[in-house]
């Protein structure tokens, strides 16, 4: 898909100016939450679902703050920011950040914040995130209409080191031409997804193939529509990442050495892919 096509979709409700709110302290928002109940974003046929709401019923790895449904063919990934280093900058220990699906060729990487209680923060998001891809990143950005509501499509320049191939899953090392690994860096087309729900606020980073490919966007748009977002109740500031939880069924997985693959474990320091595949 050349950069600059829209996605085609229903033209969604327009929503109420966004304005970012103080945090308030426990006391305060207990009171508060007495006193009026949350707006919830209304959901574009279906999820992602709030876990208060009425949501189906479907077979999901439970992240904590998310649950994601699994299905056949795809790969599950924790990626860990260092929350400790040495005196030489190694990482010591690390928290779950963010929640990678993987599907043949594609990727989507799933995050949930907090958000106010009387608005969301996709547009405003939205907006700082165009700006940083523009300045900071010297690409190209621009805004359209999707599934879920407005969305973002970001065009970056991406070097193409030795290492950085090196550390690709070989089937999407496997895609970029030759004369972009010859001069060193490729355009790299990012799609921005965002959901407003009641106190929180889900993003959705989708990269490879299904930028262009139909069949391989419906498996990531049906796993982000089944996706179950556990705000909790505490008080948090607007934009703070909800807690990530590593699921059982990826230590289990581990132990299972008589499987015909073998499936990788969870270190959050080591190179390289951690995926658990679903058959």
């Amino acid at each position: 898909m050349a950069f600059g096509r829209r996605r085609q979709a229903e033209e969604p409700e327009k929503g109420p100016e966004v304005t970012d709110e103080p945090v308030e302290d426990a006391e305060d928002a207990a009171e508060d939450a007495a006193e009026e109940a949350p707006a919830k974003a209304e959901p574009a046929e279906g999820g992602p679902w709030d876990s208060e709401d009425s949501f189906p019923e479907l077979q999901r790895l439970d992240f904590g703050s998310i649950q994601v449904p699994v299905a056949q063919g795809l790969g599950f990934q924790v990626n860990f920011e260092a929350t400790q280093v040495d005196e030489e900058g190694n990482p010591l220990d690390g928290r779950p950040v963010a929640v990678l699906v993987q599907y043949e060729e594609s990727a989507m990487q799933l995050q949930a914040f907090a958000a106010p209680k009387r608005s969301g923060i996709w547009e405003d998001v939205r907006r700082e995130t165009a700006k940083d891809i523009r300045e900071e990143a010297q690409g190209q950005t621009q805004e359209g209409d999707g599934p879920f509501g407005p969305e973002l499509l970001a065009m970056v320049p991406q070097a193409l080191t030795e290492e950085v191939l090196a550390e690709m899953p070989e089937e999407f090392r496997e895609q970029i031409p030759a004369e972009f690994v010859e001069q060193g860096w490729a355009p790299q087309i990012i799609r921005f997804l965002g959901v407003d729900g009641p106190r929180w606020f889900l993003q959705a980073v989708v990269q490879g193939a299904a930028i262009e490919n139909e069949e391989q966007w419906q498996v990531l748009e049906d796993v982000l529509r089944g996706v179950v977002v556990v705000r909790g109740d505490a008080p948090m500031p607007p934009r703070e990442l909800l807690e990530l939880q590593i699921p059982k069924e990826f230590s289990e997985a581990g132990d299972e050495e008589e499987e015909e693959e073998a499936v990788e474990t969870f270190d959050p320091f080591e190179r390289g892919p951690e995926i658990t595949e679903v058959r």
